[in-house]
């Protein structure tokens, strides 16, 4: 099992297994690194370039979260729109956010051309569209909002999808990746270059001993100056969980009748929206698109999502066949931005990014720069954006789904993290909590953070 789940995503032939097995007789770092995804392996590599002795631990292997089931849409706009990061934050901050999605793209091009990354990179542009009135309101205040921010967006007539629309507007410049070619090089350089990776090893605890922080894994035990998750959502319990809500979003990767495969990254403004893209995996040709976004753990039969996404795909488009379909996890912060820094409830040299809502190619990217400078330089322009302490807790309660969901009898439906009840996904073959979205697999174990203990058995419970 390669991914966190028991769909294969198109982009899962390109997992590598690398590093060593074990950790050294004398595991002193200057920086430990939890989790070999987008955030995490971008970080090691950055580090590692400034001349920091990095360690890359992950509790299975490369891309094993959400990085594997990404669309991999590099964009230079958000879920959150633009004009509603002005009126919530003002237009200063805006213009940063804007200015920081240039420079994570700008990362990105710049691995690729440093370290010759064949990845299927490609300069998109990006079509939006509505289809009734209350979308095309919507797309009115997004134009509107990207001409404040300094983002070219402008009407056409032509939408590349066939999708027929009331608008349509261009934003060129956008690009694509295969995520795993990437991310595999970038952890081939890091290793190339003296950087120690483990897979297999989850770290259960972190305590300060002095200056120093000891990470304590069920491989033994790291020291280090610091410690930065990238594991998508913090692992045990933290103020942060209430600040995030964990979702599942649905792709599909089919062939068309018609040959045609449009060159064009395209979004809808549905609630949740639809998001399309092509790619060309060994010479084929393949439509990626996804949709119904739900939060985790709250569908009863997760087959329902893909045969709604189905019917809605084949009614616009020529199928063929469906070649690939999966689902993956994101986390929808509280007021639209991620969280990235300091970790609330830890020592000062423990660090974390989590929210990234559905741009976690750009976000990660980003959060690793952030991370870089905050360790190295002490501050980062873009830390004010993300600050932990900039919202209330909102609550991860009220909503808990009561039903108990233990499979045959065989696992106690219990999540171990904070009690709620986790629910069985049929589709992806994983027991989901609807609470923070802690994912166990079949027999228990640990998919997805931030549990960090496998389910029991009835026979254990």
């Amino acid at each position: 099992m390669e991914r966190d789940g028991h769909l294969e995503s198109i982009w899962q032939s390109e997992v590598k297994h690398y590093g060593q097995k074990e950790i050294s007789p004398t595991p002193n770092f200057d920086v430990v690194i939890a989790g070999a995804g987008i955030t995490g392996i971008t970080s090691a590599i950055m580090l590692q370039k400034n001349g920091v002795n990095c360690i890359l631990v992950e509790a299975a292997n490369m891309g094993f979260g959400t990085t594997g089931g990404t669309t991999a849409h590099l964009n230079n706009f958000f879920d959150k729109p633009y004009y509603q990061v002005i009126k919530e934050f003002g237009l200063d901050s805006a213009k940063l956010l804007a200015k920081a999605a240039r420079e994570a793209n700008d990362i990105i091009k710049d691995n690729i051309n440093i370290y010759q990354i064949y990845c299927d990179y490609s300069i998109r542009n990006g079509y939006m569209f509505s289809l009734d009135e209350n979308q095309d309101k919507e797309l009115q205040k997004i134009i509107e909002g990207h001409h404040q921010v300094g983002i070219e967006t402008f009407k056409t007539n032509v939408n590349p999808f066939g999708i027929p629309s009331v608008r349509v507007v261009e934003i060129p410049n956008q690009a694509q990746f295969h995520p795993l070619k990437y991310l595999r090089i970038l952890l081939k350089e890091f290793i190339h270059n003296g950087g120690v990776y483990i897979e297999d090893c989850r770290i259960i605890s972190v305590d300060k001993k002095n200056e120093t922080l000891v990470a304590t894994t069920n491989k033994g035990s790291i020291h280090s100056r610091y410690l930065i998750y990238a594991t998508h959502i913090p692992p045990g319990r933290n103020i942060i969980h209430f600040r995030n809500t964990p979702y599942r979003s649905y792709v599909m990767a089919v062939k068309l009748k018609s040959g045609h495969y449009p060159e064009a990254l395209g979004y809808d403004l549905f609630e949740p929206y639809h998001y399309y893209r092509t790619h060309n995996i060994d010479g084929e040709d393949f439509l990626i698109a996804g949709g119904e976004d739900h939060k985790t753990g709250y569908v009863d039969n997760a087959s329902d999502c893909f045969e709604r996404l189905e019917s809605y795909l084949r009614r616009h488009f020529d199928i063929e066949n469906i070649a690939y379909k999966w689902s993956s996890q994101f986390y929808e912060p509280a007021d639209g931005l991620p969280y990235i820094g300091h970790l609330p409830g830890n020592p000062e040299n423990v660090y974390f990014a989590t929210g990234y809502s559905g741009t976690g190619m750009i976000f990660g990217t980003l959060a690793a720069k952030i991370l870089n400078d905050v360790i190295l330089k002490g501050n980062s322009i873009y830390e004010e954006l993300f600050l932990t302490s900039r919202v209330k807790p909102v609550s991860g309660f009220n909503n808990i789904v009561k039903e108990a969901a233990d499979k045959n009898n065989i696992i106690e439906s219990d999540c171990t993290h904070l009690h709620c009840k986790v629910k069985w996904n049929q589709e992806e073959k994983s027991w989901d909590c609807p609470c923070h979205g802690s994912r166990f697999g079949i027999d228990g174990e640990v998919l997805t953070g931030p549990a960090v203990k496998k389910l029991k058995s009835l026979t254990e419970a």
